[in-house]
């Protein structure tokens, strides 16, 4: 279902992070989703937010 899919906005949002870091976690795949190309860009499952809090927590970003 599309209410399933975040948007980059809506992750950065969540995590309190800019938009281009959750690109750049999403192009070196540690935040798993889907590109649908043009302006449309990525969608990210909402059960992908528990997995990549788990599998980062402690580590910080510079």
């Amino acid at each position: 279902m599309a209410s399933d899919l975040l948007t980059v906005a809506d992750v950065a949002a969540l995590l309190r992070v800019t938009d281009e870091t959750v690109r750049t976690w999403l192009r070196t795949n540690q935040l798993h989703g889907y590109n649908l190309g043009g302006r449309t860009g990525w969608r990210v499952p909402t059960s992908e937010i528990p997995r990549f809090l788990r599998e980062n927590s402690g580590k910080r970003q510079r």
